[in-house]
């Protein structure tokens, strides 16, 4: 009878307990379009943030160490453009780039390292998408050179719901046999309501050459996160704590209509 009464008291005490759910987070870097055409405005806004991208919650983003372009195999420094912008309290970035040449155009970010003290360890995610400009439709698959990145097997534009994105992911340049891959819809508005935990954040693995594949079902923004440890460590009150080190891509997928 004691024992019982004590698994049920049990059960009842989790029950009522709080539990605190680890939302996947998410670097972005989204821009205004992905696809310019000669007809089309030459300005590109972009907004990057660190958030929970379905459930729409934001975290505290510092000024990125990082921002650029690369056109044609060359690299630009965009850092100086940004500027901050406060969003639920948050602190967010933005920057305009003017469209000046054809060719793909590779934007990226490398954010500060955050601190994240429920999991005990920094965040660093590095975060790139990739705009199809003037209709050269060259340098999608081109590698910037960050410490981690996925590099697109699929072209990354000119999606439509239901097309399967494949990329693979890659930690300084080597593939990542069996790499976790968290992806995510940009849920703006919260317009799509999960039925359950899980349907939040869908989970993939790299084959053991580092390729991932995922069919994109409605039309919006994808957010790709392929996550690894860092093979450094960061300090936080003189304790030295481990690095996850986040491969983010993001895609844009159309209802063919």
């Amino acid at each position: 009878m004691k024992r019982a009464f004590f698994k049920t008291f049990l059960v009842t005490l989790l029950m009522l307990t709080p539990v605190s759910v680890a939302w996947a987070h998410f670097g972005v870097i989204i821009p205004s379009d992905d696809i310019v055409s000669k007809e089309d405005s030459k300005k590109i806004d972009l907004q990057m943030k660190f958030i929970h991208p379905f459930e729409g919650h934001y975290m505290e983003m510092a000024r990125p160490k990082a921002f650029g372009v690369m056109v044609n195999g060359k690299k630009h420094d965009l850092l100086p453009t940004l500027k901050k912008k406060t969003v639920k309290g948050f602190s967010t970035w933005e920057a305009t780039y003017r469209i000046r040449r054809p060719g793909d155009h590779v934007f990226y970010v490398e954010p500060a390292p955050y601190w994240e003290p429920a999991e005990e360890r920094f965040i660093i995610h590095y975060s790139k998408v990739i705009v199809d400009a003037l209709e050269l439709e060259t340098g999608w698959d081109a590698e910037v050179g960050l410490k981690t990145e996925i590099v697109p097997l699929t072209r990354p534009y000119g999606l439509w719901a239901g097309n399967v994105f494949q990329g693979i992911v890659k930690v300084d340049g080597k593939p990542v046999p069996y790499a976790k891959v968290e992806v995510e819809y940009y849920n703006e508005g919260g317009k799509i309501k999960p039925p359950a935990e899980p349907y939040i954040t869908q989970v993939v693995k790299a084959d053991k050459n580092g390729v991932f594949t995922y069919a994109m079902p409605i039309a919006g923004w994808w957010g790709f996160a392929a996550l690894n440890t860092a093979d450094f460590r960061l300090k936080h009150k003189g304790k030295e704590y481990p690095v996850e080190i986040g491969a983010v891509i993001w895609v844009k997928t159309r209802e063919m209509k």
